[in-house]
């Protein structure tokens, strides 16, 4: 049938039953999802890797970025005040679930700006202690998440040390104002038990660091620990670089800092973790509450050791650890 022939009533009904066809089929598709994802450091910090495991939970729950979901990240450069304006630009843009990377204080944030947006954290403290969550299994809020639980595995990382440098017996801690408290309290009882003397140095800058090292350099402790926190992690090279400079042999949180050249680390899979974190936000999307979903903890551990590093150092590393090391880079 031509067209030229068709009766004008007859045009105007094809004519609105093919244009009603497709608005309907539009007009019935669900908006994409949006999810917002805040981190206390700057995207080149933290590392792509963490990234492609959280993307990677998110495609176990049926969720790709771009396909089916949106993500909307904001970085804090390491600027602590910028945090509330940030999480208030997500709770502004409604975004169905707010996913905080960065530690305690970019979780605080995003709890304080919303109580229905549900958050997704990584915490490396008890969030039960830090009023994040009522109980690890019955988080109870609009909060849940993973707890990556360096904190307390600073005794087992100072054992370790020990082990690596028998002779240690004065150490020097870096942590930050975020976690200096609790950390404090934690390993000053556990030095004890070990018989080491350990001074804690609060850092939260780079001109900080810097200024810890040039103590570092007259006092010359026997070894350093790095606190598991978010603002180290982010400065990673900068502080193996300066241990390798002041020849101190260091323990570290995670795996990230034996790769880039530092001594030793002991601590749970952060990309495990980011993984889970995406796995989490994806059962939210599709109607998971985070007050029914369980605070998650690892329940494996790695042991790395730079051994390239260790005999940089003159150290040599003993068989027993050797044998208990998940990785052993040469």
């Amino acid at each position: 049938m031509r067209f030229d022939h068709l009766h004008r009533r007859e045009v105007i009904t094809l004519l609105g039953g093919a244009a009603a066809g497709p608005l309907t089929a539009y007009a019935q598709q669900p908006a994409m999802p949006v999810i917002g994802l805040i981190d206390i450091r700057s995207p080149d910090t933290l590392m792509e890797d963490r990234l492609r495991a959280f993307r990677q939970g998110l495609k176990d729950t049926g969720y790709a970025e771009r396909e089916n979901v949106a993500i909307e990240y904001r970085w804090a450069e390491n600027q602590m005040d910028r945090l509330p304006e940030l999480t208030a630009e997500l709770v502004r843009r409604q975004v169905a679930a707010i996913v905080t990377t960065g530690g305690p204080a970019a979780v605080m944030a995003a709890k304080a700006a919303t109580t229905t947006i549900p958050i997704v954290f990584v915490v490396a403290e008890d969030p039960v202690r830090l009023g994040l969550v009522a109980s690890l299994a019955r988080p109870g809020g609009n909060l849940t998440g993973i707890n990556l639980f360096t904190i307390e595995l600073v005794a087992k990382r100072l054992e370790l040390l020990r082990e690596l440098v028998p002779g240690a017996t004065h150490m020097a801690m870096l942590v930050t104002a975020a976690s200096a408290e609790t950390t404090a309290r934690d390993v000053e009882a556990v030095g004890r038990a070990l018989g080491l003397q350990i001074q804690f140095f609060n850092v939260s800058t780079l001109r900080e660091i810097d200024a810890a090292f040039a103590t570092f350099a007259r006092e010359r402790p026997d070894a350093l620990v790095v606190a598991g926190d978010p603002f180290f992690s982010g400065r990673r090279v900068q502080l193996v670089q300066l241990t390798a400079f002041h020849r101190l042999p260091a323990t570290y949180a995670l795996r990230d800092y034996s790769e880039a050249g530092g001594l030793m680390s002991y601590g749970p899979s952060i990309k495990d973790g980011f993984r889970q974190i995406g796995v989490y936000t994806g059962r939210i999307l599709k109607g998971a509450k985070p007050a029914d979903l369980p605070v998650v903890q690892p329940n494996k551990f790695e042991l790395v050791i730079n051994a390239s590093t260790a005999r940089m150092l003159g150290l040599n590393v003993p068989d027993k650890l050797l044998a208990l090391a998940d990785e052993v880079i040469e």
